[in-house]
Protein backbone atom coordinates (compact mmCIF):
# COMPACT_ATOMS: atom_id res chain seq x y z
CA UNK A 1 0.00 0.00 0.00
CA UNK A 2 1.38 3.32 -0.66
CA UNK A 3 1.63 5.85 2.00
CA UNK A 4 0.57 9.32 0.99
CA UNK A 5 2.74 11.67 2.16
CA UNK A 6 2.21 14.25 4.49
CA UNK A 7 0.74 18.01 3.48
CA UNK A 8 2.03 21.47 4.55
CA UNK A 9 -0.74 21.85 6.01
CA UNK A 10 0.11 18.94 8.53
CA UNK A 11 0.88 21.07 11.81
CA UNK A 12 2.21 17.43 13.37
CA UNK A 13 4.17 16.44 10.79
CA UNK A 14 8.09 17.47 10.34
CA UNK A 15 7.42 19.31 7.34
CA UNK A 16 4.78 21.42 9.09
CA UNK A 17 6.59 21.89 12.20
CA UNK A 18 9.51 22.86 9.93
CA UNK A 19 7.67 25.19 8.04
CA UNK A 20 6.37 27.46 11.58
CA UNK A 21 10.22 26.95 12.66
CA UNK A 22 11.41 28.80 9.30
CA UNK A 23 9.24 31.54 9.77
CA UNK A 24 10.50 32.24 13.16
CA UNK A 25 14.17 32.36 11.32
CA UNK A 26 13.39 35.10 8.75
CA UNK A 27 14.81 37.71 10.98
CA UNK A 28 17.88 39.24 9.87
CA UNK A 29 20.59 37.32 12.28
CA UNK A 30 24.38 38.87 13.29
CA UNK A 31 26.00 36.57 10.42
CA UNK A 32 23.64 37.75 8.27
CA UNK A 33 24.61 41.22 8.81
CA UNK A 34 28.04 40.75 8.67
CA UNK A 35 27.47 38.71 5.37
CA UNK A 36 25.47 41.96 4.17
CA UNK A 37 27.98 44.26 5.23
CA UNK A 38 30.88 42.05 3.40
CA UNK A 39 29.64 41.76 0.23
CA UNK A 40 28.89 45.94 0.73
CA UNK A 41 32.31 46.38 1.15
CA UNK A 42 33.59 44.20 -1.63
CA UNK A 43 30.88 46.17 -4.36
CA UNK A 44 32.48 49.34 -2.78
CA UNK A 45 35.80 48.33 -3.53
CA UNK A 46 34.75 47.68 -7.41
CA UNK A 47 32.24 50.34 -7.25
CA UNK A 48 35.28 53.03 -6.58
CA UNK A 49 38.20 51.48 -8.52
CA UNK A 50 39.54 50.19 -5.93
CA UNK A 51 39.47 46.37 -6.83
CA UNK A 52 39.84 47.28 -10.95
CA UNK A 53 36.56 45.25 -13.06
CA UNK A 54 39.32 42.77 -14.59
CA UNK A 55 40.40 41.76 -11.39
CA UNK A 56 36.63 41.28 -9.79
CA UNK A 57 35.34 39.50 -12.82
CA UNK A 58 37.85 37.41 -12.76
CA UNK A 59 37.39 36.65 -9.08
CA UNK A 60 33.75 36.01 -9.63
CA UNK A 61 34.55 33.75 -12.25
CA UNK A 62 36.75 32.34 -9.85
CA UNK A 63 34.41 31.49 -6.97
CA UNK A 64 31.08 30.62 -9.73
CA UNK A 65 31.42 26.66 -9.04
CA UNK A 66 32.25 27.01 -5.43
CA UNK A 67 29.19 29.51 -5.31
CA UNK A 68 27.24 26.78 -7.64
CA UNK A 69 28.22 24.07 -5.14
CA UNK A 70 27.13 25.47 -1.98
CA UNK A 71 23.68 26.72 -3.33
CA UNK A 72 22.95 23.20 -4.73
CA UNK A 73 23.81 20.66 -2.40
CA UNK A 74 22.08 23.06 0.27
CA UNK A 75 18.38 22.12 -1.70
CA UNK A 76 19.60 18.68 -1.89
CA UNK A 77 20.78 18.41 2.16
CA UNK A 78 17.50 19.94 2.87
CA UNK A 79 15.35 17.87 0.63
CA UNK A 80 16.84 14.32 2.02
CA UNK A 81 16.54 15.35 5.36
CA UNK A 82 13.04 15.45 4.60
CA UNK A 83 13.15 11.71 3.05
CA UNK A 84 14.04 10.53 6.85
CA UNK A 85 17.46 9.02 5.64
CA UNK A 86 19.48 11.04 7.78
CA UNK A 87 17.07 10.05 11.14
CA UNK A 88 17.45 6.25 9.71
CA UNK A 89 21.82 6.51 9.69
CA UNK A 90 21.18 8.61 13.40
CA UNK A 91 19.23 5.83 14.65
CA UNK A 92 21.60 2.78 13.34
CA UNK A 93 24.24 4.65 14.51
CA UNK A 94 22.87 4.98 18.23
CA UNK A 95 22.16 1.52 18.31
CA UNK A 96 25.61 0.55 17.12
CA UNK A 97 27.09 2.05 20.59
CA UNK A 98 24.64 0.74 23.12
CA UNK A 99 24.16 3.57 24.76
CA UNK A 100 28.04 4.27 25.44
CA UNK A 101 28.91 7.77 25.45
CA UNK A 102 32.42 6.79 24.44
CA UNK A 103 31.72 4.09 21.89
CA UNK A 104 29.46 6.50 20.27
CA UNK A 105 32.54 9.18 20.49
CA UNK A 106 34.83 6.51 19.03
CA UNK A 107 32.31 5.88 16.05
CA UNK A 108 31.32 9.59 15.16
CA UNK A 109 35.21 10.44 15.52
CA UNK A 110 36.10 6.89 12.97
CA UNK A 111 33.20 8.34 10.58
CA UNK A 112 34.13 12.01 10.30
CA UNK A 113 37.74 11.12 9.86
CA UNK A 114 37.29 8.70 7.24
CA UNK A 115 35.05 10.33 5.02
CA UNK A 116 36.94 13.59 5.13
CA UNK A 117 40.05 11.51 4.29
CA UNK A 118 38.71 9.41 1.37
CA UNK A 119 36.00 11.95 0.14
CA UNK A 120 36.60 15.61 1.44
CA UNK A 121 36.22 17.75 3.77
CA UNK A 122 32.62 19.03 2.09
CA UNK A 123 31.46 16.05 1.98
CA UNK A 124 31.65 15.30 5.45
CA UNK A 125 29.94 18.43 6.50
CA UNK A 126 26.87 17.91 3.84
CA UNK A 127 26.59 14.24 5.21
CA UNK A 128 27.52 14.31 8.38
CA UNK A 129 25.98 17.20 10.12
CA UNK A 130 22.72 16.52 9.78
CA UNK A 131 22.80 12.69 11.12
CA UNK A 132 24.84 14.32 14.11
CA UNK A 133 21.65 16.55 14.25
CA UNK A 134 19.51 13.64 14.04
CA UNK A 135 21.40 11.45 16.50
CA UNK A 136 21.32 14.22 19.34
CA UNK A 137 17.66 14.50 18.83
CA UNK A 138 16.82 11.19 18.96
CA UNK A 139 19.22 9.57 21.94
CA UNK A 140 19.53 13.06 23.98
CA UNK A 141 23.22 12.47 23.47
CA UNK A 142 24.88 16.29 23.85
CA UNK A 143 23.88 17.58 20.43
CA UNK A 144 26.90 20.35 20.89
CA UNK A 145 29.82 17.46 20.84
CA UNK A 146 28.24 15.83 18.21
CA UNK A 147 28.47 18.62 15.98
CA UNK A 148 31.58 20.04 16.76
CA UNK A 149 33.11 16.75 16.09
CA UNK A 150 31.86 17.30 12.90
CA UNK A 151 33.17 20.73 11.89
CA UNK A 152 36.55 19.82 13.49
CA UNK A 153 37.30 16.80 11.82
CA UNK A 154 36.21 17.93 8.48
CA UNK A 155 38.93 20.73 8.75
CA UNK A 156 41.62 18.82 10.95
CA UNK A 157 41.09 15.33 9.14
CA UNK A 158 41.91 16.88 5.69
CA UNK A 159 45.95 16.61 5.59
CA UNK A 160 46.64 13.34 4.36
CA UNK A 161 45.75 13.30 0.63
CA UNK A 162 45.39 15.49 -2.03
CA UNK A 163 41.49 14.88 -2.80
CA UNK A 164 40.96 15.96 0.84
CA UNK A 165 40.63 19.36 0.75
CA UNK A 166 40.74 22.07 -1.85
CA UNK A 167 44.30 23.73 -1.15
CA UNK A 168 45.93 20.46 -0.62
CA UNK A 169 44.82 19.70 -4.17
CA UNK A 170 46.50 22.83 -5.01
CA UNK A 171 50.04 22.57 -2.91
CA UNK A 172 50.03 18.81 -4.65
CA UNK A 173 50.45 20.49 -8.29
CA UNK A 174 52.53 22.98 -7.57
CA UNK A 175 55.09 20.53 -6.06
CA UNK A 176 54.63 17.69 -8.48
CA UNK A 177 53.10 15.08 -5.46
CA UNK A 178 50.80 11.84 -6.89
CA UNK A 179 48.46 10.79 -3.63
CA UNK A 180 51.31 8.46 -2.27
CA UNK A 181 53.97 10.85 -2.36
CA UNK A 182 51.72 13.61 -0.53
CA UNK A 183 50.80 10.80 2.01
CA UNK A 184 53.71 10.00 2.85
CA UNK A 185 54.90 13.41 3.76
CA UNK A 186 51.68 13.97 5.12
CA UNK A 187 50.89 11.13 7.73
CA UNK A 188 52.96 12.20 10.62
CA UNK A 189 51.20 15.84 10.60
CA UNK A 190 47.75 14.24 10.30
CA UNK A 191 48.39 11.40 12.79
CA UNK A 192 49.41 14.77 15.52
CA UNK A 193 46.34 16.81 14.58
CA UNK A 194 43.75 13.87 14.81
CA UNK A 195 45.27 13.21 18.69
CA UNK A 196 44.78 16.89 19.95
CA UNK A 197 41.44 17.10 18.33
CA UNK A 198 39.93 13.92 19.75
CA UNK A 199 41.60 15.33 23.40
CA UNK A 200 40.26 18.54 22.88
CA UNK A 201 36.98 17.30 21.66
CA UNK A 202 36.58 14.40 24.56
CA UNK A 203 37.22 16.90 27.20
CA UNK A 204 35.94 20.11 25.74
CA UNK A 205 32.69 18.77 24.59
CA UNK A 206 31.89 15.09 25.37
CA UNK A 207 33.36 14.13 28.98
CA UNK A 208 30.23 13.67 31.68
CA UNK A 209 30.38 17.37 33.07
CA UNK A 210 28.95 18.12 29.16
CA UNK A 211 26.12 15.27 29.05
CA UNK A 212 22.64 15.09 30.23
CA UNK A 213 22.74 11.43 31.07
CA UNK A 214 24.93 9.07 32.06
CA UNK A 215 24.21 6.83 29.22
CA UNK A 216 22.20 7.76 26.13
CA UNK A 217 19.22 6.61 24.97
CA UNK A 218 19.03 3.64 22.77
CA UNK A 219 16.41 4.15 20.05
CA UNK A 220 14.44 0.51 20.26
CA UNK A 221 13.84 0.31 16.69
CA UNK A 222 14.07 2.34 13.30
CA UNK A 223 11.80 5.26 12.59
CA UNK A 224 8.26 4.68 10.52
CA UNK A 225 9.21 6.43 7.07
CA UNK A 226 6.33 8.74 6.09
CA UNK A 227 7.43 8.40 2.61
CA UNK A 228 8.91 5.55 1.02
CA UNK A 229 9.57 6.99 -2.48
CA UNK A 230 11.71 10.14 -1.57
CA UNK A 231 13.31 7.94 0.79
CA UNK A 232 14.16 5.24 -1.79
CA UNK A 233 15.15 8.74 -4.19
CA UNK A 234 17.42 10.25 -1.76
CA UNK A 235 18.86 7.47 -1.02
CA UNK A 236 19.74 6.37 -4.64
CA UNK A 237 20.63 10.29 -4.83
CA UNK A 238 23.13 10.06 -2.20
CA UNK A 239 24.76 7.36 -3.16
CA UNK A 240 25.32 8.57 -6.65
CA UNK A 241 26.53 12.04 -4.71
CA UNK A 242 29.18 9.46 -2.84
CA UNK A 243 30.40 7.08 -6.17
CA UNK A 244 30.60 10.92 -8.40
CA UNK A 245 32.82 12.27 -5.81
CA UNK A 246 35.02 9.56 -5.42
CA UNK A 247 35.01 9.39 -9.09
CA UNK A 248 36.69 12.93 -8.87
CA UNK A 249 33.55 14.39 -11.02
CA UNK A 250 33.53 18.17 -10.39
CA UNK A 251 31.98 18.41 -7.24
CA UNK A 252 29.63 21.19 -8.46
CA UNK A 253 28.63 19.54 -10.84
CA UNK A 254 27.97 16.58 -9.10
CA UNK A 255 25.77 18.71 -6.25
CA UNK A 256 23.90 20.51 -9.21
CA UNK A 257 22.40 16.61 -10.75
CA UNK A 258 21.78 15.59 -7.68
CA UNK A 259 19.62 18.84 -5.99
CA UNK A 260 18.20 18.63 -9.37
CA UNK A 261 17.06 15.37 -9.40
CA UNK A 262 15.26 15.71 -5.96
CA UNK A 263 14.08 18.56 -7.20
CA UNK A 264 12.22 17.04 -9.91
CA UNK A 265 10.79 14.15 -7.77
CA UNK A 266 9.32 16.91 -5.24
CA UNK A 267 7.23 18.34 -7.93
CA UNK A 268 4.58 15.39 -5.98
CA UNK A 269 5.99 17.51 -2.62
CA UNK A 270 5.55 20.36 -3.13
CA UNK A 271 5.55 21.16 0.62
CA UNK A 272 9.04 20.98 0.59
CA UNK A 273 9.92 23.75 -2.36
CA UNK A 274 10.33 27.20 -0.55
CA UNK A 275 12.46 29.51 -1.44
CA UNK A 276 14.17 28.88 2.52
CA UNK A 277 15.83 26.09 0.69
CA UNK A 278 18.80 28.44 -1.14
CA UNK A 279 21.39 29.56 1.87
CA UNK A 280 21.79 33.40 0.83
CA UNK A 281 23.73 34.03 3.55
CA UNK A 282 26.63 31.42 2.57
CA UNK A 283 26.36 32.50 -1.11
CA UNK A 284 26.52 36.47 -0.62
CA UNK A 285 29.43 36.40 2.04
CA UNK A 286 31.45 33.57 -0.07
CA UNK A 287 31.11 36.64 -3.42
CA UNK A 288 31.80 39.42 -1.02
CA UNK A 289 35.44 37.68 0.54
CA UNK A 290 36.27 37.23 -2.93
CA UNK A 291 35.46 40.65 -3.84
CA UNK A 292 37.44 42.13 -0.37
CA UNK A 293 40.65 39.83 -0.18
CA UNK A 294 41.75 40.67 -3.36
CA UNK A 295 41.49 44.36 -3.05
CA UNK A 296 43.17 44.09 0.02
CA UNK A 297 46.10 42.24 -1.53
CA UNK A 298 46.30 44.90 -3.94
CA UNK A 299 46.69 47.72 -1.80
CA UNK A 300 49.32 46.22 0.82
CA UNK A 301 48.15 42.92 1.98
CA UNK A 302 50.72 41.23 -0.11
CA UNK A 303 53.55 42.99 0.82
CA UNK A 304 52.34 42.48 4.46
CA UNK A 305 52.26 39.07 4.37
CA UNK A 306 55.47 38.89 2.52
CA UNK A 307 57.30 40.96 5.00
CA UNK A 308 55.10 37.64 7.95
CA UNK A 309 56.72 34.93 5.96
CA UNK A 310 60.38 36.78 5.84
CA UNK A 311 63.14 35.37 2.87
CA UNK A 312 64.71 32.45 4.91
CA UNK A 313 64.05 29.02 4.91
CA UNK A 314 64.88 26.32 7.00
CA UNK A 315 62.51 25.30 9.98
CA UNK A 316 61.52 28.93 11.10
CA UNK A 317 60.33 29.41 7.33
CA UNK A 318 57.96 26.63 7.91
CA UNK A 319 56.65 28.12 11.39
CA UNK A 320 56.29 31.16 10.45
CA UNK A 321 54.28 29.93 7.30
CA UNK A 322 51.97 27.67 9.15
CA UNK A 323 51.22 29.98 11.58
CA UNK A 324 50.80 32.97 9.09
CA UNK A 325 48.15 30.66 7.21
CA UNK A 326 46.53 29.59 10.36
CA UNK A 327 46.07 34.06 11.49
CA UNK A 328 45.25 35.14 7.97
CA UNK A 329 42.54 32.25 7.09
CA UNK A 330 40.65 32.90 10.24
CA UNK A 331 40.77 36.80 9.00
CA UNK A 332 39.81 36.35 5.81
CA UNK A 333 38.82 32.72 4.61
CA UNK A 334 41.77 29.90 4.27
CA UNK A 335 41.27 30.04 1.13
CA UNK A 336 42.89 33.38 -0.31
CA UNK A 337 44.63 33.28 2.79
CA UNK A 338 46.50 29.50 1.03
CA UNK A 339 46.41 31.64 -2.14
CA UNK A 340 48.08 34.54 -0.73
CA UNK A 341 51.05 33.10 1.38
CA UNK A 342 51.69 30.29 -1.72
CA UNK A 343 52.65 33.57 -3.50
CA UNK A 344 55.56 34.41 -1.30
CA UNK A 345 56.90 31.12 -0.41
CA UNK A 346 60.08 30.37 -3.08
CA UNK A 347 59.94 27.91 -5.79
CA UNK A 348 60.85 24.27 -4.91
CA UNK A 349 60.82 24.74 -1.13
CA UNK A 350 58.07 21.89 -0.81
CA UNK A 351 58.42 21.67 3.03
CA UNK A 352 57.47 25.17 3.91
CA UNK A 353 54.04 24.83 1.72
CA UNK A 354 53.12 21.74 3.07
CA UNK A 355 53.80 23.88 6.68
CA UNK A 356 51.16 26.37 4.88
CA UNK A 357 49.05 23.21 4.15
CA UNK A 358 48.83 22.71 7.56
CA UNK A 359 47.88 26.31 8.86
CA UNK A 360 45.08 26.93 6.27
CA UNK A 361 43.56 23.56 7.03
CA UNK A 362 44.09 23.16 10.83
CA UNK A 363 43.80 26.62 11.70
CA UNK A 364 40.76 27.44 10.51
CA UNK A 365 38.58 27.04 13.42
CA UNK A 366 38.49 30.14 15.05
CA UNK A 367 35.68 32.38 13.39
CA UNK A 368 32.65 31.38 11.35
CA UNK A 369 34.23 32.46 8.20
CA UNK A 370 37.63 30.68 8.59
CA UNK A 371 36.58 28.40 5.83
CA UNK A 372 33.78 27.55 3.75
CA UNK A 373 33.63 24.05 4.89
CA UNK A 374 32.50 25.61 8.89
CA UNK A 375 30.41 28.63 6.63
CA UNK A 376 28.57 25.38 5.21
CA UNK A 377 28.43 23.63 8.34
CA UNK A 378 26.89 27.06 10.21
CA UNK A 379 24.26 26.81 7.46
CA UNK A 380 22.86 23.40 8.24
CA UNK A 381 23.13 24.03 12.03
CA UNK A 382 20.96 26.87 11.67
CA UNK A 383 18.66 25.00 9.79
CA UNK A 384 18.32 22.07 12.32
CA UNK A 385 16.58 18.96 11.89
CA UNK A 386 12.49 19.16 11.07
CA UNK A 387 10.32 18.77 14.34
CA UNK A 388 13.72 19.18 16.68
CA UNK A 389 14.50 22.56 18.51
CA UNK A 390 17.39 24.29 16.84
CA UNK A 391 21.10 24.01 18.13
CA UNK A 392 22.32 27.55 19.12
CA UNK A 393 25.73 27.94 18.93
CA UNK A 394 27.17 29.54 21.84
CA UNK A 395 29.78 31.61 19.80
CA UNK A 396 31.82 32.45 22.88
CA UNK A 397 32.76 29.06 23.48
CA UNK A 398 33.28 28.29 19.85
CA UNK A 399 35.64 30.86 19.43
CA UNK A 400 37.59 30.19 22.45
CA UNK A 401 37.95 26.07 21.78
CA UNK A 402 38.53 26.95 18.44
CA UNK A 403 41.38 29.23 19.21
CA UNK A 404 42.76 26.26 21.59
CA UNK A 405 42.60 23.61 18.63
CA UNK A 406 43.95 25.87 15.99
CA UNK A 407 46.55 27.05 17.81
CA UNK A 408 48.20 23.57 19.37
CA UNK A 409 47.20 21.50 15.96
CA UNK A 410 49.13 23.52 13.94
CA UNK A 411 51.89 23.47 16.16
CA UNK A 412 51.78 20.22 16.87
CA UNK A 413 51.51 19.04 12.96
CA UNK A 414 54.22 21.70 12.00
CA UNK A 415 56.42 19.98 14.87
CA UNK A 416 55.68 16.59 13.01
CA UNK A 417 56.45 17.57 9.73
CA UNK A 418 59.67 18.94 10.84
CA UNK A 419 60.16 15.77 12.80
CA UNK A 420 59.37 13.52 10.09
Amino acid sequence: MTTTPPGPADPETPAGTATRETRKRRRLEPLDLVSLGILAVGLLCWATGVLPTSDALANLARVAPLVLFLGTVMVMVAIVQASQLFDLAAAALARAGRGSHLALFAYCFALATATTVFLNLDTTIVLLTPVMLALAAVTRAPALALAMTTVWLANTASLLLPVSNLTNLLAADRIGLDPLAFASRMWAPQLAVLAVTALCLWFGFWRRRHRELDRYRVPERLPAIADKRLLWTAAVVTAGFVAAVVADVPIQIVSSVAAGLLLVHCLRRRDLLAWELIPWRLLVLTAGLFLVIPAVMRHGGADAVAALIGSGTGDGAVLRAGLTGAGLSNLVNNLPAYTAVEGVVPAGDSTTLLGLLIGTNVGPLILPWASMATLLWFDLVRAGAPGTPRLRIPMGRFIAAGALLATTGTLVGLAALLWL
